[in-house]
């Protein structure tokens, strides 16, 4: 299954999963992984798809650009 980083609370990670939060411990997460990452959760391997992550910090980047414009 694929989600989104939403947050950290301590040991857990939030993860925006098809529009509902889940938690998992942080200990399955890669030590790089930050807010906004997509990720992908196989069982108890998490692994950031950075390509896609990056796809969307683009989009999102570029939607802000439009919304600031003059």
């Amino acid at each position: 299954m694929k989600g989104i980083i939403d947050r950290f609370e301590g040991n857990i990670v939030v993860v925006e999963i098809d529009g509902v939060t889940n938690d998992f411990p942080k200990s399955l997460f890669p030590k790089n992984t930050s807010v906004g990452d997509i990720v992908e959760i196989k069982g108890e391997h998490v692994s950031i798809l950075k390509d896609e992550t990056e796809k969307r910090r683009k989009e999102i980047e570029e939607l802000m650009d439009e919304v600031w414009e003059d």
